[in-house]
Order: structure tokens, then C-alpha cells, then sequence
């Protein structure tokens, strides 16, 4: 039965149309309620065209109080004007701030859904390691282009895993510190062994880097989860 398949061009293709989408829907809705807010609120020369129908209306008011009555109210109406213009564009400014954070929130959504993705992937199939080169003069193992300094223990411990894969062999603690001290494997502690893989994956550094490029099989023992055909001791 053919395994399915979902190819990285294919994934980058679909996380695209997604953010595409997303971004339409949000600039639709905000743009919408931008329209609906706009439409519903007062014309800002609307007290102006109050005030200015009460002038032509009544044109009997010729007294100096209700002359300055008139003035007032026209000042108002333009101070009312001014604050109301003022109010659309600090909502237009909150609207826009409002859809660039949308906007980022989803590709930062998407681009942590796509992560996720990537890393259970990398849980199911492993380290894509094309090369592991093990230089036991320079004490440092090279792992595709990264270079890791490690202390000539870590690196007599990471050659008998290497060596052990290359045969095809699971080792567990106990014989990893018989291959390495030279002592029979009856004699060796279990404890021992699983100490060295600890400080081989402390010294590798990135704790996802060392679980899955040195796997611990349960009941079983360790073995580097690589190709063999790309390890090579130097």
C-alpha cells in the first residue's frame, strides 16, 4: 500500500494560499466595519447646518444678546466639526493598527503551525545527516556543516556508537563502558554507559539535535538513528 506523501513545495504552496486567505478576510471584515462605522456616524457639518438654518429662519433676532447667541453656537458647531473629524481619523488609525496586527498575528500562526509540522516530521523520520565525520586528532565531530568540539571522552564514547551502527548493533550502557574502559562487560555498570551518552549529548548542545541523533531504544540500548553509509572515522 503506497505511503502518502505531502512534498515541502507542496506544504509551502498550501501555508501560502492560507495566509493569502487569511489576509483577505481580515482586510474584508475590517474594511466592512470601516464602511459601516464611517456611514453611521454624524455628517461634522451637521450643527453647522443647524446653526445655519436657525440664522436664515430667524432672521427677527437683531438684538445684541441673541446676535452673541448666534456666534456661539456657530463656534460650537465648528468646534463640534473639528472634534468629530478628529474622532474619524483616530478610528481609521486604530483600524489600520488593528488589521497589521491581525495580519501578524495570523503569519506568525501560520508559520508556527508550520513549524510544528516540520518538527513532528523530524520526530518521525529522524536527523537528515549526509555526512558524520568523527576526528578523534582534532576531538571534534562534524555533523553535515556543524562542527561540535567535544572532549576525548565524548568522542570515544559517539566512535563506539559509530562503529556499532556500522555493524548494525544495538549497545546498551554496560557494553559501551566494557568497549570503551576495556573491561569485561560483567564488570561494568549499566549507570556507567547511560553517563557517557548523557555527556555526549550535552556536549552535542541542542537537546533535539542529541535525542534524536542518539536514540535510546527501550530494553534494548543506544544506536546513532543515521545512514551508516555516511559515517566515517578519521
Amino acid at each position: 500500500m503506497p505511503v502518502p506523501t505531502i512534498s515541502v513545495s507542496e506544504s509551502r504552496r498550501s501555508g501560502a494560499r492560507i495566509v493569502g486567505f487569511g489576509i483577505a478576510a481580515i482586510v474584508a471584515i475590517l474594511a466592512a466595519g470601516t464602511a459601516v462605522l464611517m456611514l453611521t456616524l454624524p455628517d461634522a457639518n451637521a450643527f453647522n447646518a443647524r446653526v445655519e438654518r436657525i440664522f436664515v429662519e430667524n432672521d427677527t433676532l437683531t438684538s445684541q444678546a441673541e446676535i452673541k447667541l448666534l456666534e456661539i453656537l456657530a463656534q460650537s458647531g465648528t468646534a463640534f466639526a473639528d472634534t468629530l473629524t478628529g474622532y474619524r481619523m483616530v478610528i481609521l488609525v486604530l483600524l489600520v493598527f488593528a488589521a497589521a496586527m491581525l495580519v501578524a498575528a495570523l503569519v506568525f500562526l501560520v508559520m508556527l503551525i508550520g513549524l510544528n509540522r516540520r518538527m513532528a516530521q523530524i520526530e518521525r523520520s529522524g536527523i537528515e545527516v549526509s555526512s558524520l565525520i568523527i576526528s578523534r586528532e582534532e576531538n571534534t565531530v562534524y555533523l553535515n556543516t556543524m562542527g561540535f568540539k567535544l572532549t576525548e571522552a565524548m568522542i570515544e564514547t559517539l566512535a563506539v556508537l559509530a562503529e556499532a551502527r556500522m555493524d548494525d548493533d544495538i549497545l546498551t550502557g554496560a557494553q559501551i563502558e566494557a568497549v570503551i574502559s576495556g573491561r569485561l562487560e560483567s564488570d561494568c555498570d549499566e549507570a556507567a554507559g547511560a553517563t557517557r551518552i548523557k555527556r555526549l549529548r550535552d556536549g552535542l548542545g541542542n537537546q533535539m539535535v542529541s535525542e534524536l541523533l542518539v536514540k535510546n531504544i527501550a530494553r534494548r540500548g543506544y544506536v546513532l538513528a543515521i545512514d551508516k553509509g555516511v559515517i566515517e572515522v578519521v
